[in-house]
């Protein structure tokens, strides 16, 4: 069953399917099973309400999966909203050009069957089903043992988070763009995700002029916001390519991320770089990570995914001897890679 909490039921009828259920009953009294898809429509509240909204839906869905009707764009973070636990988003557009199917829901009651249940507060499942998410048992050092940027010693060996950043489309970009227009996308891209990774004290260290990495301070508050940050742009992906980047063919982010000890040297003057950190994750944001996805290896410190953000990831086996998770596939309103 399809359950829709909304005012709008006229409007909205031509969205969903004829089946659909309309309901104005208080959310703490709705009790979905597993196999209900439940919406709840968010027009005309503020930011301060929708936040005490999904708490609410969080209580009374529990495992049941559950989307945001979202028709006026009043939601700034989407992103939010699947680290929230929420399994569909439509927003503006979907509304005017799109509706909800039998395929989309079969996608909606497919993602939460990937997410770890936590009916009756039960927290300690994991992505692989096994409780062994990201189980290295490595641990972060003091957080007094990175001294910021600007005192890191060049020669210094230590610990750091490398998050590997590439813009890919279906086809190379090279090969329908002239030199001098990649360079530019590829340098607005590094300014975007400069940006972006501002929250995450993200320093850009490696610039290879078709991909790139970043540092992150060994620190979990830092690498929290960079998944953040990774999740947001994969979401925004389409706007990104066609508005930031200026570039008209279907185009998606690679994010991989690893964490490793290097011996620091200042970005430009990195050289070869001799470290089995900066190999690895070179290699799996290269060869084995997909657009549209962020892709972590096992090798993290435990602390890294908060329990929060840990229902985004599905694991993917493993690659040169390390287990890896990615997230989930993000779709948009229209096909876009």
């Amino acid at each position: 069953m399809v359950y829709i909490f909304s005012r709008n039921e006229k409007t909205l009828k031509k969205v969903f399917p004829p089946n659909a259920e309309f309901t104005d009953s208080p959310i703490s009294k709705h009790s979905p099973s597993n196999k209900d898809v439940s919406y709840f429509d968010v027009s005309g509240l503020s930011a301060e309400e929708i936040k005490k909204t999904l708490n609410q839906i969080k209580k009374s869905c529990g495992a049941a999966p559950w989307g945001i009707i979202d028709p006026k764009g009043s939601v700034k973070d989407t992103a939010a909203l699947f680290f929230e636990g929420a399994c569909d988003y439509l927003g503006p557009a979907l509304m005017i050009e799109s509706g909800v199917d039998a395929k989309r829901l079969k996608e909606v009651l497919a993602w939460r069957k990937h997410q770890p249940s936590t009916e009756g507060g039960d927290k300690s499942a994991s992505a692989d089903g096994k409780g062994g998410f990201i189980k290295s048992g490595i641990k972060l050092p003091a957080a007094s043992a990175f001294p910021g940027w600007n005192k890191m010693q060049v020669g210094k060996s230590m610990p750091f988070y490398l998050l590997y950043c590439a813009l890919q489309g279906k086809v190379a970009l090279d090969s329908r763009l002239d030199d001098k227009t990649v360079a530019q996308i590829h340098k607005n891209f590094l300014t975007h995700l400069d940006e972006n990774l501002q929250d995450s004290d993200g320093l850009l260290w490696m610039n290879t002029g078709k991909d790139c990495l970043f540092l992150i301070p060994p620190r979990a508050k830092c690498v929290e916001e960079a998944i953040k940050a990774c999740v947001r742009m994969v979401i925004s992906a389409p706007q990104i390519v066609l508005e930031t980047l200026d570039l008209s063919i279907p185009s998606n982010i690679v994010f991989a991320l690893h964490y490793g000890t290097l011996s620091y040297k200042q970005p430009g003057k990195t050289g070869t770089v001799v470290s089995d950190a900066v190999n690895f994750i070179f290699h799996l944001g290269a060869k084995k990570s997909q657009p549209g996805r962020l892709t972590i290896s096992g090798d993290l410190p435990d602390v890294t995914v908060p329990q929060n953000l840990q229902d985004l990831f599905i694991p993917a086996g493993e690659y040169e001897g390390r287990k890896i998770w990615q997230t989930k596939r993000f779709s948009y309103v229209k096909p876009w890679m």
